[in-house]
């Protein structure tokens, strides 16, 4: 018998790497003889989504910003950090001047422009929580916010309801500051229509990202089961993985398109179609 009840609609998901930039995915993910100023046109051939960390050091220019969006298709999203100059050194304190800058900077992106990601340092503690209010009231509501706490101090009740006021989300990752139960809970009560996710995986000694070097798979299996009930509570959720999560972070993420039972693009059709550029 057919159920009269609509299927639940799911919110857009975008997976994708923190950042393009690596020599080593040459051969591996990138054509052999691809050269830098074509890694982002070619790694939008099988990702729709990226996050920019050079942002975090310094407001790019807006030839940059320009020749971002010109080299990518017009379904193509950028995750952009938030400077650290606001985040780290002015501590959230008299920072309007600066986040004025980068938002209007990065406005030229025009429709590609996705969440801005308010990364805190390891040592902003709930004591500091005052002037992050004053600062999540001065963000423009035309631009999506979501932010990433490092202390476990942060997740409470008092959080939650501080940044739905804002609807800025709760980025939400492998990080030992968020409990396990927190990450069910957030599936159920997410704190903005969209939602944000960062896999960075516990070892920085990582050097070579071109292939996987540690075995990832009990974490994407428990992940991929998370995702759709986040996609369940919101518009769009955006996912974006390390290259020291395992490895090599476009493997990483075919792994997860597979377990989640989207289509992924393998590398050789990449090297096919690189040659109409």
């Amino acid at each position: 018998m057919q159920s009269d009840i609509a299927p639940l609609a799911l919110g857009q998901l975008r997976l994708g790497a923190q950042g393009w930039n690596y020599a080593a995915w040459v051969g591996p993910f990138y054509p052999n003889g691809t050269r830098a100023p074509e890694y982002l046109r070619t790694y939008a051939r099988a990702f729709d989504t990226v996050e920019v960390d050079s942002t975090f050091y310094a407001i790019p220019p807006v030839s940059t910003v320009r020749g971002w969006a010109s080299r990518t298709p017009d379904s193509f999203t950028f995750s952009l950090k938030l400077p650290q100059e606001i985040t780290h050194e002015r501590r959230f304190v008299d920072a309007g001047d600066v986040l004025l800058a980068f938002t209007d900077r990065v406005r030229e992106l025009g429709a590609k422009l996705g969440p801005i990601l308010i990364q805190c340092g390891p040592g902003f503690s709930p004591s500091e929580r005052g002037v992050l209010e004053i600062f999540l009231a001065q963000l423009p509501r035309d631009v999506r916010f979501a932010i990433e706490f490092r202390q476990r101090g942060w997740m409470v009740q008092e959080t939650l309801t501080l940044l739905r006021e804002h609807n800025v989300a709760l980025a939400l990752s492998d990080g030992r500051w968020i409990p396990r139960e927190w990450l069910l809970k957030l599936c159920e009560q997410p704190t903005a229509d969209f939602a944000y996710l960062r896999w960075m995986g516990p070892d920085r000694n990582i050097t070579d990202y071109s292939h996987l070097q540690i075995d990832r798979t009990a974490e994407l299996d428990a992940w991929a089961a998370i995702i759709p009930r986040l996609q369940a509570q919101v518009r769009e959720v955006f996912g974006y993985v390390n290259n020291h999560f395992a490895g090599h972070s476009p493997e990483s993420l075919r792994m997860l398109q597979q377990r989640l039972g989207l289509s992924s693009v393998n590398p050789r059709s990449i090297g096919e179609q690189v040659t109409l550029f």
